[in-house]
């Protein structure tokens, strides 16, 4: 099995550079490009009207102004929200990132991207693939995205559009099943995103062994996490790529 030659980073920043920039957003993006992280791990769902957008959750409650389901607006309704107040004056005034207007960016600042197919509850995976896959891969090389979800059904239908060696697969886990190679043998997986303190390191070997990456998720403490390198760890999608640079450099 080939996959696309990414180069992977030693660090990714989650959601953008969300410790100093809200979640999500262009801002978020632009400030991980200034501190010279080269990739960064975005969500990506769709409003009620089919328009793919950058947003994690499944309403807009946590980062906005206003209420309501991402399910219950069009595009329209989602221009008129500041995403970025909630986080501090210095965004207000953030709107919502489109998916086009996003891997514009990605390419205009040259960075990779972690798109995590974000399968809320009730959201359909397979409308959510057809809608937004297409576009990242007639945008992005291959060697600068990344596909990953929890949502098996999503991964599966991605793997329908384009081949192993065109396309990376990542299965996300929280801990990782007993099932994680028949999971990840099913979709030609390249990676595997598991969250970091339930990792064990008999499970990390055994992932590398059978030639899978591994990205962990999300390290925000880089003296905690700092042993974990040696277990053959790829990447760590952070929200502060900055507090892992200065400690990284220091050690």
């Amino acid at each position: 099995m080939t996959h696309p030659a990414i180069q992977l980073p030693t660090l990714i920043a989650h959601r953008g550079y969300s410790a100093a920039a809200p979640e999500n957003t262009l801002a978020a993006v632009r400030a991980a490009h200034q501190a010279g992280v080269d990739w960064v791990e975005l969500d990506v769902q769709l409003l009620g009207d089919g328009t793919p957008v950058i947003w994690h959750d499944a309403d807009v409650a946590r980062c906005s102004n206003s209420r309501g389901t991402l399910s219950s607006m069009d595009w329209a309704n989602a221009q008129n929200l500041d995403a970025g107040s909630w986080f501090g004056d210095a965004f207000s005034g953030e709107k919502m990132a489109s998916l086009e207007t996003m891997l514009a960016l990605l390419n205009e600042l040259g960075m990779g991207v972690n798109m995590e197919i974000k399968v809320n509850k009730g959201r359909d995976p397979i409308a959510l693939v057809e809608r937004t896959l297409p576009v990242m891969l007639d945008t992005l090389p291959s060697e600068r995205l990344i596909i990953s979800s929890f949502d098996s059904h999503a991964l599966a239908h991605c793997r329908q559009f384009a081949n192993s060696d065109r396309l990376a697969l990542g299965v996300l886990f929280g801990s990782v099943p007993k099932t994680w190679r028949a999971q990840c043998e099913a979709i030609e997986a390249f990676s595997v995103h598991p969250d970091w303190p339930r990792l064990k390191r008999i499970q990390a070997e055994a992932i590398l062994r059978d030639g899978y990456q591994l990205l962990c998720y999300t390290a925000n403490d880089p003296s905690a996490f700092h042993s974990r390198w040696e277990w053959g760890i790829s990447s760590v999608i952070t929200d502060e790529p900055g507090a892992f640079k200065r400690f990284l450099d220091s050690h």
